[in-house]
């Protein structure tokens, strides 16, 4: 029990730096992107607001429950069901949080790895959508509340840094809080329990990969949550590609997401978005595991050890940040303080 713990400890020591790192550019994000910005991007037929959809949704904040109301609001304010589809892909599958949290975590080959592919991911299923809806236009009632989320994504623009940080070190932070918990208590438990050849005789191969979307598809995870579990699944011994795979199939969809592609986009975009998912996601899982047997790629998943890159006052207080963070009572002071100064 007490390696467990001392695992636990050196692992949150580990995330908690680039987690903090994660969590503030994510709140300056929020203040200089706003919403009424990417409804006017993201209009229109083409392939243009699909690309500019996978772009724009790739550094943004949120899961895949949170970027639910964002996708709607953007298709009823006239963003064409490709660029809905991208968007929704591509936003929770990567952030800035995860990212930076995924270098100090799973090192820097999956760290470049996970926002290509999702971005990749997300024009694919916005192409495919685009072209078996044929772009069908959007409904007198959609049109009708575009003026009111135009006007909410004007006041959206007007979200200073110091409301973008509450948010992020609030609700975002206390969104991802319970799963964030799962993945490190489950990563330092296979590092003290697992041993390293169980998972590796049956993680590797579509097989595999097949698990992973077959798990993470009807999974609620965010990016960043998925982050941890995934640097344990690493150190259990399961492919580098599958890994992969778990992080860009658990975020992208949920059962929520799924009933609300159904209902809003139709059938075809679900099957659009449902298949591109799937087979994009496993496609790249194989052939990062063929590019790093080729060409011999370390991946440096966390032993507990990269917090000594950095001084360890500044992992400390990293972590008792994000613990007062966790506290909802004292994080409303502090933030009430922070939003009044």
């Amino acid at each position: 029990m007490m390696a467990f713990m001392e695992n636990l400890y050196l692992l949150s020591l580990d995330a908690a730096p680039l987690l903090v790192l994660g969590l503030i550019l994510a709140g300056l994000m929020k203040a200089w992107l706003p919403t009424a910005m990417l409804e006017k991007q993201l209009g229109g037929p083409g392939v243009g607001p699909v690309v500019k959809a996978a772009l724009l949704g790739a550094p943004m904040p949120l899961c895949s429950c949170g970027v639910l109301p964002v996708a709607l609001g953007l298709r009823r304010a006239g963003a064409s069901k490709g660029a809905t589809t991208s968007f929704l892909i591509s936003t929770p599958e990567t952030g800035v949080d995860s990212i930076s949290l995924s270098y100090g975590l799973l090192g820097p080959v999956l760290t470049i790895a996970r926002p290509v592919v999702a971005v990749i991911n997300a024009i694919a299923a916005g192409l495919l959508t685009g072209w078996a809806n044929h772009s069908a236009p959007v409904k007198q009632q959609e049109e009708q509340s575009c003026c009111c989320s135009s006007k909410k994504a004007e006041a959206a623009s007007k979200t200073s840094w110091k409301q973008g940080l509450s948010f992020t070190f609030g609700r975002l932070l206390e969104d991802m809080l319970p799963w964030l918990l799962v993945g490190m208590f489950f990563a330092a438990a296979v590092q003290t329990f697992v041993p390293e050849a169980w998972l590796a005789e049956w993680g590797r191969g579509p097989l595999a990969m097949i698990v992973m979307v077959l798990i993470g598809i009807p999974m609620y995870i965010c990016a960043s949550a998925s982050t941890p579990i995934a640097a344990g699944l690493l150190l259990a011994g399961v492919s580098p590609g599958a890994v992969l795979v778990f992080m860009l199939a658990g975020p992208a969809s949920n059962i929520a997401a799924v009933g609300m592609v159904y209902k809003e986009l139709g059938q075809r975009a679900l099957i659009a978005y449902l298949g591109t998912v799937s087979t994009i996601s496993i496609a790249a899982g194989l052939i990062l595991d063929a590019l790093i047997a080729q060409f011999d790629w370390e991946i440096a998943v966390a032993h507990g050890g990269h917090s000594a890159m950095l001084p360890q006052w500044i992992a400390i207080g990293s972590l008792l940040l994000l613990a007062v963070a966790a506290v909802k009572p004292l994080r409303q002071r502090s933030l009430d303080r922070l939003l009044a100064a």
